[in-house]
């Protein structure tokens, strides 16, 4: 695959989560989370996107979010749980995804706010249609998806190289 091989990264933040009296990296989902967990699975699917490598953040929510949303997916990626998206910053996720090899074309990251939606922003130099007003008008809430591209290795990744390519939530729907 050569370097100049479009990609695409999608940005997943968790689904709704509960406040129990545990640590913040050990909160489970709310019952709102575990209903939108699969349904942004189902759009995951929809996309057509066969993702070759999923990076999961190892806080709670996140894997349960990933848990449901993978079964309603036709393609179950590699995963890898890495404990640095928990509470990353853009520039620590971009150094983050710089390290994935080049014979990734499609990345999905379940992650936290705000990384997950500064980063989206950050890398978003394009956007189709009103994707980027939906985003900036919408936060980025529980469940909500950005789906980006770029051209280039991973390591050529950087603040605006992306093309927003679509933009998703629980209640846009």
């Amino acid at each position: 695959m050569s370097a100049d091989t479009p990609r695409r990264i999608a940005l997943l933040r968790h689904a709704k989560a509960d406040w129990p009296d545990v640590s913040d990296h050990d909160r489970p989902l709310a019952e709102r989370g575990r209903k939108d967990a699969p349904a942004v699975g189902l759009k995951l699917a929809e996309t057509g996107i066969v993702f070759d490598l999923a990076l999961c953040s190892t806080a709670a929510r996140t894997r349960e979010t990933w848990k449901l949303a993978v079964q309603e997916m036709p393609h179950r990626p590699k995963t890898h749980y890495e404990e640095r998206i928990y509470d990353a910053s853009p520039g620590e996720l971009i150094a983050l995804l710089n390290e994935t090899s080049d014979e990734v074309s499609d990345l999905l990251v379940i992650g936290h706010n705000p990384g997950m939606h500064a980063l989206a922003d950050a890398l978003a130099g394009r956007a189709e249609g009103d994707t980027l007003a939906r985003m900036t008008r919408t936060g980025f809430p529980t469940a909500a998806l950005a789906v980006l591209s770029f051209a280039g290795s991973w390591k050529s990744l950087e603040p605006g190289v992306g093309t927003l390519l679509d933009y998703w939530t629980p209640k846009g729907h």
